[in-house]
């Protein structure tokens, strides 16, 4: 995060008396030295301060959790025990992390702990509102339950100061525009708007159950300003608005937004259901408004210096795979697109390279975008199904390869492939698929799951109860905080397959 307001000018802001005799001193001197000797010895016996250790806080009930995000300090590693969690429409996260220390809620594995941030009584579900930074969310499944699908808006509100903010290896369903994030004006005094940055989103599922009865937006990552997010691994499906204008997108970064990244998502529009008009990743989205929302005092351009590479979007029937609107200095590199209508690169403000893609459908300029396009191969179905053994199954083994194996040339961070594998000699293959034998990963039916636990990475915690953690900071006594070992709270996660194919 930083300060960015349009119309603010917000700019980076012995002498003690001698002793009265020689006989006096000597005796005070003997004293001061024993109680300096006294106090080293002290210090170097003592155990480390309590809140310099990460501690390991268990909960069991949505008070403990309550409790325990509400009471939390750097470095805390808020831990959930299986079972269902009944949340309220919204958890406000107000207590900042470290970049060294951040603060983590978790389960132990994807599955174990069902969070469902719940609206009786009308009010509008934000999930978990974080707008401080250094807070990270693991394994956790959360689903949206309201009567109206216009109150289930967001499992994570990500706003202002909630930068360094990572959702990781989650699962996330039900709500409209599941991750979403914005700018908040902190009043003048603080220095203006502010934008959350260096947002990490990876290796998380998105879905929509059924369409969403809304005219709301329904995107799963819907994000409005801020700098330099990263959107990794991730499988997006099923975003489905069957209301209002029935347009929704599965990720796109607006609002005069920059450098943000797309790299190693998996994009299936329809593959629990169909209907509406569905659209891929996009930088731009379908435009912001009103000018002081956006970075700059200007949603023109919609984002700056974007990169999408090694995406598969697939089954956008309605629509294109990959929508540029007024994006600047956009590179699009790597990425297979199959059942989707192309890219669009659209109004005068959007210009992009366009490098190593195999698509179907057309590529556009439209409205005055600008395209730059190399070693880039368009097709039809019946081209794609001469190529792959069965790409309406997302099943892209090589059957004619001619067109595409050694076909491009390296560019600049192009290092790897959709499955994680070295694009190791100077001719890359097309697409998001670097071939061995003609062969690649599975991309068949669901990516490998997420959540499926790997190796134990940590030695032996210390805990402590939230109950006491409550007491603790309400009592300023840190004497009855258990303290853990000195290891750091990200060796606490476990590995997991999914992470480990998209390179992490």
């Amino acid at each position: 995060m930083h300060t960015r307001a349009p119309n603010i000018d917000a700019s980076r802001r012995p002498t003690t008396e001698a002793f009265a005799t020689r006989r006096n001193t000597a005796p005070r001197l003997i004293l001061v030295a024993m109680s300096a000797a006294i106090v080293i010895s002290a210090a170097r016996s003592a155990p480390p301060a309590a809140h310099a250790q990460p501690r390991i806080v268990p909960v069991h009930t949505p008070a403990d959790l309550t409790r325990a995000i509400a009471a939390a300090a750097p470095g805390d590693v808020i831990t959930l025990a299986p079972g269902t969690y009944t949340l309220p429409p919204k958890l406000a996260v107000t207590r900042p992390g470290t970049p060294d220390r951040p603060i983590t809620v978790r389960a132990a594995t994807l599955g174990d702990a069902l969070l469902r941030f719940t609206s009786t009584d009308g009010s509008y579900v934000e999930g978990f509102l974080v707008t401080v930074p250094d807070w990270r969310f693991e394994n956790l499944d959360l689903e949206g339950v309201c009567a109206d699908d216009s109150r289930c808006e967001h499992a994570f509100h990500i706003v202002g100061e909630a930068e360094r903010t990572v959702v990781d290896g989650c699962r996330l369903h039900a709500f409209n525009a599941m991750i979403k994030g914005n700018g908040q004006d902190m009043g003048a005094a603080a220095g203006g708007w502010r934008w959350p940055d260096d947002v990490v989103i990876r290796d998380t599922e998105f879905f929509s159950p059924a369409g969403r009865r809304t005219s709301n937006p329904v995107t799963p990552i819907d994000v409005v300003g801020g700098r330099r997010w990263r959107v990794v691994g991730n499988f997006i499906h099923d975003h489905f608005k069957d209301g209002g204008d029935r347009i929704s997108y599965a990720a796109f970064l607006k609002g005069n937004s920059r450098d943000g990244v797309f790299e190693r998502n998996l994009v299936v529009c329809e593959l629990l259901h169909k209907g509406g008009i569905r659209l891929g990743l996009s930088f731009g989205g379908g435009g912001s408004s009103p000018d002081r929302i956006c970075e700059d005092g200007t949603c023109s351009p919609e984002h700056q210096g974007g990169v999408m590479r090694n995406n598969v979007i697939a089954h956008c029937p309605a629509d294109v795979g990959i929508y540029l609107n007024e994006a600047k200095g956009t590179r699009i590199e790597h990425n297979t697109l199959f059942g989707t209508a192309g890219i669009d690169v659209r109004f005068a403000a959007s210009d992009a390279d366009i490098t190593g893609n195999l698509v179907q459908g057309r590529i556009r300029e439209r409205d005055g975008g600008k395209a730059r396009i190399a070693d880039t191969l368009q097709g039809t179905a019946a081209d794609f199904r001469a190529w792959f053994r069965n790409p309406d199954a997302r099943d892209f083994t090589l059957k004619d390869g001619s067109a595409i194996v050694d076909q491009a040339r390296t560019i600049p961070g192009l290092v790897d492939d959709w499955c994680g594998s070295a694009r190791d000699d100077a001719r890359p293959d097309i697409g998001a698929f670097e071939y061995r034998d003609g062969r690649t990963c599975d991309t068949t039916g669901q990516p490998p799951h997420l959540g499926e636990p790997g190796p134990t990475p940590a030695p032996p915690v210390s805990t402590v109860s939230a109950t006491s953690i409550a007491t603790t900071v309400a009592t300023s006594t840190a004497t009855s905080i258990q303290t853990a070992t000195s290891i750091p709270a990200a060796a606490v996660r476990i590995a997991l397959p999914w992470a480990m194919r998209s390179g992490r």
